[in-house]
């Protein structure tokens, strides 16, 4: 068989996926509130019964400890079901709003309704909760959903195949492994809703993609999140959470801190203490740690390894190529202009740069692209306030790092290039679902002055609107 032909073959079985999804999404089953509820809990069931599996998957994949996977992926999802079951019912009722008095006899509401047959495309550093979590939100609002995962998390991938399909037939819930190749067939196919989570670059490619049939899109995106630490921040603490936030995942993660701005009488206190962290975190030797991840592939390692080059390394430095693992590394003396600056990192390397006065800070910032993520470290409430208002970014946190997407409260998303709609919890659903407008009228009386016909009718829709 021809390359050719096979990729033909693909596009077929692609084709006849989506077709089965449509046609049992007519019936109206997925729009059953109990359907949808009883579809959440067999997800959570087999969540936590593949939950080794899915430990040992993203091991080979990322080197990720038991640990940070159940804190990152496995922890998380278990908890959005639980949230998102708790509440679907009341999210799923029509909702009644005030109607006005030109509108006199009639009652107004807003009903929830699915957009259909939805295509969720997951990035790899996060395989399985960035699989899973919009699916949780498409099976919430009523859809049905293809998932296509990255083929860079392969044992991942090949677990959140067999778990989906013990639990769910094709014609409502399918996963579709494969390259690029496959999620560009996919994106011929005139889907009513597509989430992505990736790189601004591919962000753009779906965009285009799905203007091309009109089709709603969600996009996760990412670029470089900044960390302000002012003169008065607590710089054990906040050495500490970035720490955390950064290195996490070997900076593999959309929201880690991707550079640091530090008040210049602070910069060596917090390279002391980032030290004592690391040190804490990872030991003497971080690359042969347990509790470390590795970098995804060799193509990602390389581009990693060359921003080294772009600053005089201040703590780490040492790589390991067989095993694609860069040690936590600070850089100082790092130009806007070096390469390292020009792309989010997505690594485990750290500019930091210092600043006189905070306004300096926010200037220097508001000069990138809006960031995805935004964090400050100080004890002053306005302080706090004015970094909030003065600069746009996704979401963030004051005296920590990354902790806002626990809050299934919250919208979690991006702006500008960093991304485009939200989720998590109630916005989950609300990402998944049409707001459809609805008027209901009496017919026990008609108001005339609407109606060319009747005399003075003009006056009298000047008192109403007046």
């Amino acid at each position: 068989m021809t390359s050719l032909e096979w990729r033909q073959g693909e596009r077929m079985e692609v084709q006849a996926i989506f077709e089965k999804q449509r046609s049992f999404y007519l019936t109206g089953k997925t729009k059953e509130v109990s359907f949808r509820l009883e579809s959440l809990l067999k997800l959570q069931h087999a969540i936590k019964r593949y939950e080794p599996d899915i430990s040992t998957a993203l091991k080979k994949d990322l080197h990720r400890s038991e640990f940070e996977a159940y804190l990152t992926e496995i922890g998380p999802l278990l908890d959005e079901i639980k949230y998102v079951s708790k509440h679907l019912k009341a999210w799923a009722k029509p909702k009644k709003v005030a109607t006005p008095q030109v509108l006199l006899g009639s009652k107004s509401y807003v009903y929830p309704e699915p957009y259909g047959v939805t295509l969720i495309i997951s990035p790899w550093n996060y395989p399985c909760n960035l699989a899973l979590m919009p699916l949780v939100g498409a099976i919430a609002a009523g859809n049905c959903a293809v998932l296509k995962p990255s083929e860079w998390a392969p044992h991942t991938s090949r677990v959140i195949v067999q778990m989906i399909k013990g639990i769910f037939e094709d014609e409502y819930v399918a996963v579709i492994e494969g390259d690029v190749k496959t999620s560009q067939a996919l994106l011929e196919l005139p889907f009513d809703h597509i989430f992505f989570t990736g790189s601004v670059q591919v962000g753009k490619i779906i965009m285009e993609k799905a203007a091309k049939t009109l089709t709603p899109v969600t996009l996760e995106l990412g670029g470089k999140s900044p960390a302000i630490i002012e003169k008065d921040a607590n710089m054990e603490l906040a050495a500490r959470r970035i720490s955390w936030g950064k290195w996490m995942n070997a900076g593999q993660t959309c929201v880690a801190p991707d550079y640091v701005l530090v008040h210049e009488e602070r910069k060596e206190a917090l390279l002391a203490q980032l030290k004592h962290e690391i040190e804490r975190f990872y030991g003497d030797n971080p690359l042969i740690s347990e509790n470390y991840g590795h970098i995804v592939n060799e193509r990602h390692f390389a581009r990693l390894e060359k921003f080294l080059q772009d600053g005089e390394i201040a703590i780490g430095g040492k790589a390991d190529p067989e095993h694609c693992v860069i040690e936590p590394t600070v850089l100082t003396g790092v130009s806007w202009e070096a390469p390292v600056m020009q792309e989010e990192i997505f690594g485990p390397i750290l500019p930091v740069f210092t600043f006189a006065e905070l306004d300096d800070a926010l200037a220097t910032i508001r000069k990138q692209d809006k960031p995805l993520a935004l964090y400050f470290f100080s004890e002053d409430e306005k302080k706090q306030e004015k970094v909030i208002q003065a600069l746009p970014f996704g979401g963030g946190c004051i005296n920590d790092t990354i902790i806002h997407l626990g809050n299934p409260h919250l919208p979690f998303g991006g702006v500008g290039t960093s991304g485009l709609g939200h989720y998590h919890g109630k916005y989950s659903f609300d990402c998944f679902s049409h707001k459809k407008a609805i008027v209901k009228q009496t017919t026990q009386f008609d108001i005339p002055f609407r109606y060319p016909f009747k005399k003075n009718a003009l006056n009298w829709l000047k008192k109403f609107y007046g």
